[in-house]
């Protein structure tokens, strides 16, 4: 590092000292948000100086993080990506590959996934031309179960898609096993859930494909950002070619002939010895991620642990203060799993003196951020009225979800006296009306 770039880091790290808010907590002043990211000085550092390098597209910093990434989360391959909605686009559209053979999801193929949930877990079933099967969740949990997926597998059945609920993992042993059984692929949605185990393992490590996002909100941040991470090496290079224009080759920005072959294939009816990096094996898109971001996700990376940490402090924290309030049913971990909370998840009992929106008010006007379980019930949303889906069971829960479930944050950069006061709100409005 030359001493001008090492003088003007260094500087970059002193502005940032100059520059953090007061961060004296003002309880009904201070804002305290649902979500968010939790960004130090050497966050601010590696920005700079993958600008100062002019690390503009993806490169050196995107393939180690790719590496890192993959050896934290224990899988072979990871693909860094722009968003986690890209993620599950590109994990979804991977399993229509012909490289797949007689496997590969074709239109009208079934795929089962939960009606509460976040919709680009789903979109990208309908966007392929498969046939959405939802089912319900528990409350509590806001899982659904392997008894409830087993009970969804058809003769059309070809796959499994979900999503770790706020951090929550679900069965994720059997479903698993339930997919090994029938044949099934299985993508994990890992975008919430980043660093909780189930059954002592790493959620992530399940699926066939699975998906993280680094939104500003998720567990890790790049700003924008995600990755879709396998052990399956054929699912890996059909990954990298959706994602990268849909293209044949494989080498890296800036390589030219890494095969040692590239004026020599013969592939779909082009002429023999057309130039390998315009070969085009799928129909893909360009959904990479820049060094910019990488740059953000290795510092950020680092401290993964420490996040998980204090997410988990902070959920049980507020679980513990709000035990025994009336009208509330509290949010529990399912059995055999340690989450990495996303959020805290509440919702207001049936027979309650008030409704969810009366709680959402009081807690919105005293600067406490909520959030809904995202779309609640997807069957319900107009974007989805008129699109073709089956249903097994009922979603009653989902529906109870739509109506009256809420969520409030835990995330790394709420302090102590934070939490104790959104506890201290939730009490105050549920015992003054019980």
């Amino acid at each position: 590092m030359s001493d001008r770039k090492a003088l003007l880091l260094d500087e970059v790290r002193k502005y940032h000292q100059d520059v953090q808010p007061d961060r004296a907590f003002e309880p009904g002043v201070t804002e305290i948000w649902p979500s968010g990211a939790m960004l130090d000085a050497d966050d601010r550092v590696a920005l700079v100086e993958a600008a100062l390098d002019m690390r503009i597209a993806a490169g050196s910093y995107a393939r180690t993080f790719e590496s890192r990434f993959a050896r934290k989360l224990g899988r072979r391959k990871a693909h860094l990506v722009n968003s986690g909605s890209s993620a599950n686009l590109l994990a979804v559209t991977a399993l229509t590959s012909e490289v797949l053979g007689e496997r590969r999801l074709r239109p009208g193929d079934e795929v089962i996934t939960v009606a509460a949930g976040f919709p680009t877990t789903v979109n990208p079933i309908i966007q392929n031309g498969l046939l959405p099967v939802f089912v319900d969740v528990e409350l509590g949990t806001y899982n659904t179960t392997a008894e409830r997926v087993a009970a969804a597998i058809g003769p059309k059945t070809r796959a499994i898609v979900l999503a770790h609920t706020l951090g929550n993992p679900y069965e994720a042993t059997e479903i698993a096993e339930l997919a090994r059984e029938h044949g099934l692929f299985f993508v994990e949605d890992n975008c919430d859930a980043v660093g909780s185990t189930y059954d002592g393992r790493l959620t992530g490590t399940f699926g066939d494909l699975t998906t993280v996002s680094f939104y500003p909100a998720h567990h890790l941040t790049m700003g924008e950002g995600g990755c879709v991470l396998t052990s399956n090496l054929a699912l890996a290079r059909v990954v990298e070619s959706l994602r990268d224009w849909g293209r044949d080759c494989w080498c890296a920005p800036g390589d030219s002939n890494t095969c040692l072959k590239r004026f020599k294939h013969q592939l779909g009816k082009l002429p023999a010895g057309y130039d390998h990096k315009y070969i085009y094996s799928h129909v893909g898109y360009n959904l990479k991620a820049t060094d910019l971001q990488a740059a953000l996700g290795l510092t950020q990376l680092a401290k993964l642990d420490e996040f998980t940490a204090l997410r988990r402090r902070n959920w049980r924290r507020l679980r513990e203060q709000l035990d025994g309030v009336p009208h509330l049913l509290l949010p529990e971990a399912t059995p055999r799993s340690e989450p990495s909370w996303f959020g805290f998840v509440i919702t207001v009992a049936p027979d309650a003196p008030f409704t969810r929106s009366q709680l959402v008010a009081f807690l919105e006007d005293r600067k406490i951020g909520t959030r809904q379980l995202f779309a609640g019930n997807l069957t319900r949303q107009p974007g989805y009225l008129n699109q073709p889906y089956r249903v097994v069971g009922d979603l009653t829960n989902s529906d109870i979800i739509t109506e009256q479930t809420l969520w409030v944050g835990v995330y790394p950069a709420l302090t102590e006296e934070m939490v104790d006061y959104v506890a201290a709100t939730v009490t105050e409005f549920a015992t003054g009306r019980a």
